[in-house]
């Protein structure tokens, strides 16, 4: 007896890949966001030098604003590394300095100490500016992996106001939260970047208004695709929850619940003033079944 053929079951055909975003030529952003309009027509020469030691994870990211910066500026070049290397640097290397705010263990000179005592003669000599372009957690990395070839050569920096007690500082934080930074005083790379050469550059003013005018523009661009978060509920330890319970009920009382097999929720309630109104408890737990034992 011959087996009856069963029906081929029917295959859609095969979905085509999604298409990619197209991208900017120039700016090599997203066509909706870009930024070509705010970008000078030629990148701005500068007496500084600029090395961006990029970790290879941002590459990928978003609103990483490296990129930015070597359209921006002529003299910006950037390497991606997880850490500084020997032959990274210049072979007749100027006086370097590099941004990263201070460390128990390593102190940094803040910018108005570095225009105030002209530390180096930066006024006169041009410097090599070391920026490390990655998450605080990175970055920490990056530094330390990093300690051997800047140790001698380049003077630690950071910016005016770097406060691990204050929150945000940043074009991110205070505008549209788009990064998060840990506190005060920490930016993004670009950010950085700019307000470090509004000092030492002889028109500094002009590059960091350049600079920063750039970086709004990609905020505010981004900000557009933004979807509104929902606020994550707080959680609360137990024992947090048990000291809320006894705050509603007003001090009077010492509350503790305990489920019982049956499905009932067993209380028991210690009154250390009787004129406490039964009223508050019955309410709380009025949904569910319950057993109620009051030791005045």
């Amino acid at each position: 007896m011959e087996e009856p053929e069963h029906p081929t079951p029917f295959k859609s055909p095969p979905s085509s890949p999604p298409q990619r975003r197209q991208l900017c030529s120039h700016c090599d952003r997203p066509l909706p966001v870009c930024l070509c309009y705010a970008l000078p027509a030629t990148p701005l020469p500068t007496k500084t030098k600029i090395l961006i030691i990029r970790h290879p994870h941002e590459s990928r990211h978003k609103l990483n604003t490296t990129p930015l910066i070597s359209k921006t500026l002529l003299n910006a070049t950037t390497i991606s590394s997880r850490r500084l290397l020997p032959h990274h640097l210049p072979n007749q290397s100027p006086p370097a300095i590099y941004l990263f705010p201070p460390s128990p263990n390593a102190s940094a000179v803040t910018l108005s100490q570095l225009k105030s005592s002209n530390l180096l003669n930066y006024e006169t000599t041009p410097l090599l500016l070391i920026v490390f372009d990655a998450t605080w957690k990175h970055a920490k990395e990056m530094v330390s992996a990093s300690e051997g070839v800047l140790k001698g050569r380049a003077l630690r920096v950071c910016l005016d106001g770097v406060d691990e007690n204050v929150t945000g500082g940043s074009i991110y934080d205070n505008e549209l939260v788009l990064r998060k930074e840990p506190f005060g005083g920490c930016v993004s790379t670009l950010e950085a970047v700019a307000r470090c050469l509004g000092v030492i550059e002889p028109n500094g003013d002009e590059v960091q208004g350049v600079l920063i005018g750039v970086l709004r523009e990609m905020v505010r661009l981004q900000a557009g695709f933004l979807k509104p978060l929902k606020p994550r509920p707080k959680m609360l330890k137990k024992s947090k929850h048990k000291e809320e319970d006894n705050d509603q009920l007003g001090g009077n009382c010492s509350l503790n619940t305990t489920s019982t097999r049956d499905g009932n929720m067993l209380i028991d309630i210690n009154f250390w003033k009787p004129s406490l109104m039964l009223a508050q408890i019955l309410l709380r737990f009025s949904e569910g079944k319950m057993n109620a034992y009051t030791d005045e």
